[in-house]
């Protein structure tokens, strides 16, 4: 019996990814991988974020500390503005590498190393931070030079009109088939644009802030962030910012299809799915 053309699935290879782009992918996705784990070990050492240039406890923003109770007990509480909650056994306090309940901001399974050591976390977290600053660069002077920017990021007047119908066709996993699939669409776009040109540049200077030598040679620094107690809460909220991205980077490659995915950001080749054959998050 022979089988008809049409009832073969059909897909077609497209190069989407530049040999640099990959390389520089896998190496920003390590980097920000090891400094988000350093980064709560350095900030596990004072586990508390303010505005301004000062660390006045009455001004606090959030904190995170083990408080004694009546009986004698501890509870880990997780304070945001006036708000207060029980955060026992993840934040505050929790079960360190000896296995028994420690004061600390964030878990030790969570953090770079494991146990308490500030000068450990910031080796790491430093020597990955200049790693990310010269990937980036490499990175961006490919993406202006080569035309990705313009060509693959920048997105057009018409794509932000079509906002709307791709959040409700990703909200329902729903992924382009066909030429379409072929570029980046317009959420894709917004989202690496904000995460390239804006969360990235505001980690790199508010860290610069914090550091003491940074502010004596580039004191407008202290003044852009509104001090370096200011620039580490923002150092902060982008690091959340950043984490959020990559769950929902990692959410949506498993849902339209994580092999085809993975092989395009190794061997550049992604498969595309003609129109008229469901993709995957799709019914049949």
């Amino acid at each position: 019996m022979v089988t008809a053309a049409t009832d073969i699935p059909r897909t077609e290879l497209v190069y989407r990814h530049a040999m640099l782009v990959r390389l520089t992918h896998w190496v920003n996705a390590l980097c920000l991988l090891i400094l988000l784990l350093s980064g709560l070990q350095i900030f596990n050492a004072h586990p508390t974020l303010y505005l301004g240039s000062k660390s006045e406890p009455s001004a606090a923003i959030l904190s995170m500390d083990a408080v004694q109770r009546d009986n004698g007990s501890y509870v880990g509480v997780t304070t945001i503005g006036s708000h207060s909650f029980d955060t026992t056994g993840v934040f505050g306090l929790s079960t360190g590498p000896s296995g028994r309940l420690e004061a600390r901001g964030f878990p030790d399974w969570i953090t770079i190393p494991s146990y308490r050591d500030l000068a450990t976390g910031r080796r790491w977290h430093f020597f990955f931070a200049w790693l990310l600053v010269f990937n980036g660069l490499a990175y961006l002077i490919y993406a202006f030079f080569s035309g990705h920017v313009r060509r693959d990021l920048a997105p057009t007047k018409g794509e932000f009109r079509t906002i709307g119908h791709s959040i409700s066709e990703h909200a329902r996993f729903h992924f382009p088939k066909g030429e379409e699939a072929k570029r980046y669409n317009v959420l894709q776009k917004l989202a690496y644009l904000a995460v390239i040109f804006g969360l990235l540049p505001l980690v790199f200077l508010t860290g610069l802030t914090m550091s003491p030598g940074m502010d004596a040679a580039f004191p407008a620094l202290l003044d852009i962030f509104g001090g370096r107690q200011s620039a580490r809460t923002i150092h902060f909220l982008c690091a959340l910012g950043l984490t959020l991205f990559f769950i929902v980077h990692i959410v949506m490659v498993f849902a339209s299809g994580a092999f085809n995915n993975i092989r395009s950001m190794i061997t550049g080749r992604y498969a595309i799915t003609p129109d008229d054959q469901p993709s995957r998050g799709e019914a049949a």
